[in-house]
């Protein structure tokens, strides 16, 4: 995650206090002191409303891209490619949250056997994006999870661990090299992020479960929960 993630929060809370001080105002002159002393004797519902408010913005903007996001590059998937409930996370092998939530993401995946994880490759650290562009040369070769787990295995993305994550995957490593520095490694990646961008995410790991969207290593109930809700509406 980055420091503009990290802000993002307060940012919201700021937005909240601005629209809500300015309706306040307004009701002061109206009658309105009893809201208003309620509201200020009960401060927690503050981040409450900022919290609401991110999630509303998050399903709009949503609803303009789910096809697209919910759609996997060929073979980046983990659990069940048939699955009925889906879950995407946007993914990073240099970034420490994704790593600290792998065990999470198969904890899901062997409690429920109807859930698709859809792995989209997002590299936003420096020396990511050749970690990222190997995983899709894994995919290709129907490789992806062995290659995915053992890329967080052996470290932070450098040639030499990218290189011990595609030997332990067991890939055709001609054919891994030439995919990865292809026009369409490129444009899959570039389509990642163009994605993370229109759904507003600041950071990895970024989640999407049903009309629920979310970022960082959230934990294994939160997404038990998400995952649950989308079987429920789907």
């Amino acid at each position: 995650m980055n420091l503009l993630k990290t802000l993002l929060p307060s940012a919201v809370v700021a937005l909240v206090f601005g629209f809500l001080g300015a309706w306040l105002f307004a009701w002061s002159g109206l009658g309105g002191n009893a809201t208003r002393e309620w509201l200020l004797a009960n401060p927690q519902i503050l981040p409450e409303m900022a919290e609401a408010y991110q999630a509303n913005e998050a399903r709009t903007r949503l609803a303009g891209a789910s096809d697209e996001v919910v759609k996997p590059f060929p073979g980046a998937i983990l659990g069940n490619p048939q699955g009925t409930v889906t879950l995407v996370e946007f993914t990073d092998y240099g970034c420490t949250f994704c790593r600290q939530s792998v065990d999470d993401v198969k904890a899901l995946v062997e409690a429920n056997p109807d859930l698709k994880v859809v792995m989209r490759e997002w590299p936003i650290f420096q020396g990511s994006d050749v970690a990222a562009a190997w995983a899709l040369a894994a995919a290709r070769q129907g490789k992806y999870a062995a290659f995915h787990d053992a890329m967080f295995l052996h470290g932070p993305p450098s040639e030499a661990s990218v290189a011990k994550a595609a030997e332990t995957a067991g890939l055709d490593m001609a054919a891994a090299r030439a995919f990865a520095t292809s026009g369409e490694a490129a444009l899959e990646l570039r389509k990642n992020m163009d994605l993370a961008r229109q759904l507003g995410f600041e950071g990895t790991p970024s989640w999407v479960v049903g009309d629920r969207v979310f970022s960082g290593a959230v934990g294994r109930a939160q997404l038990s929960d998400a995952v649950a809700a989308a079987r429920k509406g789907a």
